[in-house]
């Protein structure tokens, strides 16, 4: 399982023009599932982008000492197969380490089910839909988490 994890002031998903998810200060996660991931990836994912400290201190500082939860921020998930995509040959992407639609669909509602039960304010794209994302990176921050099934 990989995730792009941003911080955000503030992030939307667009769907046909229409405004689907939308969230304020948090993390906006590009979420791609590998055909391998089960249960285990899932939860763990779950917590890490939950405890990871990626929020100053509440004196502003240069410090990451707060994490999603503890500045009780909220997260816009996003569905991202192209997370898996193979470049290093040929001239087109590979995706045979993506998961099947069944597989992701199942894993990625998880994800999302789970990251709901913190309590934070949880936003979604829709599964497979063609989505523009508007995001506000804050700091620039953005770090790549990838959990394997051992």
């Amino acid at each position: 399982m990989r995730v792009i994890v941003q911080r955000v002031k503030s992030s939307q998903v667009t769907i046909d023009g229409e405004i689907v998810g939308k969230i304020g200060r948090g993390l906006n996660l590009l979420v791609g599932i590998s055909h391998t991931d089960t249960d285990g990836e899932i939860d763990w994912m779950v917590r890490k982008c939950l405890e990871l400290r990626l929020f100053p201190d509440d004196e502003g500082g240069d410090k990451w000492q707060k994490s999603v939860q503890e500045i009780n921020g909220e997260l816009l998930v996003i569905s991202q197969f192209t997370l898996y995509g193979d470049c290093r040959k040929g001239r087109r992407p590979s995706f045979d380490r993506s998961a099947t639609p069944t597989l992701a669909v199942y894993l990625y509602n998880r994800f999302v089910s789970k990251l709901q039960e913190s309590g934070l304010r949880v936003e979604t794209g829709k599964f497979g839909a063609m989505m523009q994302v508007a995001i506000e990176n804050d700091g620039p921050v953005t770090l790549i988490l990838e959990k394997e099934a051992i």
